[in-house]
């Protein structure tokens, strides 16, 4: 191989190998993202919920 040949494969693997890590940089940071999503996401707790008062809505006509 000729130095020159062997210069321009260095610099393309130099490249490639920053392109991969700040890919994975950002999947890391993609995943971050989406972990914190989903603990904001939680449901409330089931006490938070009011209570029906009456009885409206709670019979069905199941004859119609």
């Amino acid at each position: 191989m000729t130095p020159v040949s062997n210069t321009g494969f260095n610099i393309a693997m130099s490249h490639v190998s920053k392109i991969a890590e700040m890919s994975k940089n950002q999947q890391k940071i993609e995943g971050q993202i989406v972990m914190d999503l989903i603990s904001a996401a939680s449901a409330p707790a089931p006490s938070a919920a009011p209570q029906p008062v009456g009885n409206i809505g709670q019979n069905i006509n199941t004859t119609a």
